[in-house]
């Protein structure tokens, strides 16, 4: 059994993609011929940009869930692999926050 793994797509029009799957390879091939509905299909070309490989289904789908949260900046820091920018991203910064920091 192939490992799950987490992936993360730029389609045409700069947008970001997030999904998993067992089968990347096939995967990438659906997304790419537009069989899969929806998201990708409608802004084809996709290229594939960030992979993670994980041990569970449940693992994959939580990470999958995380990174479908995060904003267009975060999921480029993430691409880029720039730790210190995710970090930086990740603060909280809601009037709440900053109110408590005063």
């Amino acid at each position: 059994m192939r490992h799950p793994t987490v992936y993360i797509l730029e389609c045409a029009d700069s947008l970001y993609y997030t999904g998993s799957t067992t089968n990347l390879g096939q995967r990438m091939i659906q997304h790419e011929s537009g069989v899969v509905p929806g998201f990708t299909s409608q802004r084809l070309p996709i290229r594939l940009m960030y992979t993670i490989e994980c041990q569970t289904i449940a693992e994959a789908a939580a990470i999958e869930k995380q990174i479908k949260r995060w904003s267009h900046q975060k999921k480029k820091a993430l691409i880029e692999g720039r730790i210190d920018l995710l970090k930086a991203l990740a603060e909280c910064r809601n009037e709440t926050h900053f109110r408590r920091k005063l």
